[in-house]
């Protein structure tokens, strides 16, 4: 499969498992070409033009030729300079990589990775939150995750990959959004009725089984084993962790228990405010997860190689 190929099948397959749904992601697509029709011509250039054909900005080809043919990753959830090295090792010994793949953004697609959060008050939407609320509570929060990423050296691992003459891609999202909506099907079919259970049914699942072997496994973070779950919201797509006042409001609105990848300290601390249950799945396994479903599409469609490390072990299904 040719890397350009890869990356529209991605992205088209990210769009598909979108929470969101269509007509969301369309008036999305809608308000970033009224964006960039308003440019002035000396302006477009610094434009990304894959936002108008991708919703994603963290995810995208980093490195490379779109032409170049890919039969084998290295994919890990973090890649940075020491696995872009371990990639031209494994090349020295014989083993062909013709691509690395970063599930966390890289470069370009990291220096502006928060643009994707604002998905979040959409699937907030879902749950009952009104969407004026939902905008307002998510503002404030973009601009710190922004002001977090702006110092950052975002190019290395990029850079070294360009050096060395490797191809690089990150997908982010895309895999995101399939883990949050298996998951979210997962719960919404089989009802478990505790806390404990909600656990359970996550170590059934090859990822967080691996990663419970490891002591990184699923566990709750908020709550009592025999806590009753009530309504679950699978919170694990739209770049990072939303604002730290959600909370009150999905409880407000009905949700009785969320399942995360992991929640930082401030956020942490809200919870505790309320009554709302948190399980955590696990960070590094929700994100092999999401990979390993939309590589089994990827599979569908052509043959390539996945070869894990950074985190991320190819299961198929």
């Amino acid at each position: 499969m040719k890397l350009s190929k890869l990356y529209d099948f991605v992205v088209k397959e990210g769009m598909a498992a979108d929470p969101r749904g269509k007509e969301a992601i369309a008036k999305a697509f809608a308000r970033v070409g009224k964006e960039y029709e308003a440019l002035k011509e000396k302006d477009r250039e610094f434009f990304d033009k894959e936002k108008l054909t991708n919703p994603y900005a963290d995810t995208r080809i980093l490195n490379g030729d779109g032409a170049a043919e890919i039969k084998k990753a290295l994919v890990g959830v973090d890649m940075e300079v020491g696995e872009v090295l371990l990639a031209d090792r494994m090349n020295a010994k014989g083993d062909k990589i013709d691509l690395i793949i970063a599930h966390h953004p890289e470069g370009k697609a990291m220096a502006n990775f928060y643009e994707v959060m604002n998905m979040q008050p959409d699937i907030w939407g879902k749950f009952g939150i009104p969407i004026n609320t939902a905008e307002g509570l998510m503002k404030d929060r973009i601009k710190e995750v922004e002001r977090r990423v702006l110092p950052g050296n975002h190019t290395r691992a990029v850079d070294a990959a360009r050096l060395i003459g490797i191809p690089m891609m990150c997908v982010h999202t895309p895999a995101d959004n399939h883990v949050a909506g298996y998951l979210q099907e997962l719960f919404d079919s089989k009802k478990p009725d505790t806390l404990s259970e909600t656990v359970e049914m996550l170590r059934e699942i090859p990822e967080y089984k691996n990663a419970a072997k490891r002591n990184a496994g699923p566990r709750i973070l908020f709550g009592e084993p025999k806590n009753r779950v009530g309504k679950i919201f699978v919170d694990m797509t739209g770049g990072t962790e939303g604002p730290k006042d959600i909370f009150e409001k999905l409880e407000a609105a009905g949700v009785g228990t969320i399942v995360a990848m992991h929640l930082g300290e401030e956020h942490f601390k809200n919870v505790q405010k309320g009554h709302i249950n948190v399980v955590i799945a696990g960070h590094i396994s929700s994100d092999t997860l999401g990979l390993n479903l939309l590589f089994d599409k990827v599979a569908k469609e052509d043959k390539i190689e996945f070869i894990g490390c950074s985190g991320f072990e190819r299961i198929s299904r």
